[in-house]
């Protein structure tokens, strides 16, 4: 079974009070729009729908985006002050399973104080990072920068802060560019998480300098958001992990422009990228992906020609790049809930059946002759704390599945990449959104 039924319960009164949101609603670009789909307040598993070869993708209004806020809460990128917190409370207090996790991020090369910065000026990366001219190394640093900066608001030892600023001062001052076929990529892994440790070093330590803020606000500005803002035709997880270095990049400079543009572009590719049988009988697509026939759409899913609820554009290519994509939305939807914008009913339902059809497999259940011809390429990743945090714990849904594959792999690492320490940011976390 996929995860059960969803079960609601109520959410505080008063629960955003502490954010200045603008209260219009402004419709998404044209040119980028499907509908989005709402989260509905009570759902079953759907039978599976077959598209026939004469099947056409239909035509879908653009969604209507809630404003960026007025103004951006800081720290506000995957993590909120409230949500340190709760961490650092808990780690202190030797809580499980925080100190687990905790002691796994600690003791990583991540946290090493001896780690030396290799910045590059032109980081270049092929497919599967082939070549790879910096790329292990930027994605490598920026984890350790953000890894840091956890540490020092866990342990106040400010030689984690100067840690921290070292990496992100030594990539400032050195990158031009990302080039070669990954760069989008890479931009967006890298561009993903530089953000998390940016803001937290500068609104919760005194010691980094207005100069070297400066410096590297111009290498997100200049470097790394026009490689991902307008996102990719590619898989699904690109343009997903994409937005994600968007979004916090935007949060970071606060630019809501860009922040604006980020999630709506992100609102069209989650129902491009996760099928729900509301969609009808093929997945939608985002305008402009060439992807024109019932066929086109198939060979874009993998082959894969019976759709189900959960079902991502990837599923059948393999659950690690399934798990990038299910990482990227749970962050993007966390990141905007810190900010005072809930977009859960656009994307909660699709990633409480992605996490469920991805955890049924993951756990061992044998794939039917339907799903990818039987033969599934497993290896999620730690990906679903977050998501399931927010949707169970804060929302009060019942999700057997992801409960069962999340609470079994604790505590969730890093996937080397752009995923990191989501175990101790975000399991059981009730303060991850402020005032919440």
């Amino acid at each position: 079974m996929r995860d059960s039924v969803p079960h609601r319960t109520p959410p505080p009164a008063g629960g955003r009070r502490r954010f200045r949101r603008a209260m219009i609603l402004v419709a998404a670009a044209a040119a980028l729009g499907t509908a989005v789909a709402a989260l509905p307040g009570t759902g079953t598993a759907s039978a599976s729908t077959t598209a026939s070869a004469a099947a056409r993708p239909a035509a879908h209004a653009a969604p209507a985006v809630a404003a960026a806020p007025t103004t951006f809460t800081h720290p506000g990128v995957m993590v909120s002050l409230p949500q340190l917190d709760y961490i650092k409370g808990k780690v202190q207090a030797n809580a499980e399973p925080w100190k687990d996790a905790y002691d796994q991020m600690i003791g990583s090369s991540y946290a090493s104080l001896s780690r030396t910065p290799k910045p590059r000026a032109n980081v270049e990366c092929g497919s599967y990072s082939n070549p790879n001219y910096g790329c292990t190394d930027e994605r490598q640093d920026a984890i350790a920068a953000y890894t840091d900066a956890l540490a020092w608001y866990i342990t106040g030892n400010s030689a984690y802060a100067q840690k921290s600023i070292d990496l992100m001062n030594a990539w400032a001052s050195t990158i031009t560019e990302h080039t070669n076929s990954n760069a989008p990529l890479q931009t967006g892994w890298a561009g993903s998480v530089w953000p998390r440790a940016a803001e937290i070093i500068r609104y919760t330590y005194d010691g980094w300098s207005s100069s070297d803020i400066a410096r590297f606000s111009d290498m997100l500005r200049n470097v790394y958001l026009p490689e991902v803002i307008n996102g990719s035709n590619s898989n699904g997880n690109w343009e997903l992990t994409m937005m994600e270095a968007a979004v916090g990049i935007s949060i970071f400079l606060n630019d809501s422009s860009d922040y604006d543009k980020a999630i709506a572009r992100y609102l069209n590719r989650v129902p491009a990228y996760i099928y729900l049988s509301s969609d009808g009988s093929l997945p939608k697509t985002v305008p402009g992906s060439g992807l024109n026939t019932s066929a086109q759409i198939i060979s874009y899913w993998q082959g894969q020609s019976t759709f189900v609820d959960g079902l991502t554009q990837e599923t059948c290519r393999d659950f690690t790049h399934t798990g990038y994509g299910i990482a990227s939305i749970s962050d993007i939807a966390e990141t905007a809930a810190i900010q005072g914008q809930d977009l859960y009913p656009q994307v909660g339902e699709r990633l409480r059946q992605a996490l469920g059809f991805q955890s049924k497999y993951e756990l061992g259940t044998t794939p039917p002759s339907w799903l990818c011809g039987g033969q599934l390429d497993l290896g999620l990743g730690p990906v679903t704390e977050v998501g399931f945090n927010a949707l169970h714990n804060r929302m009060g849904i019942a999700m057997t599945n992801t409960q069962t594959l999340t609470e079994s792999r604790r505590p969730a690492g890093t996937n080397d990449l752009f995923v990191a320490w989501e175990t101790l940011t975000n399991a059981d976390n009730p303060a991850v959104v402020p005032g919440g």
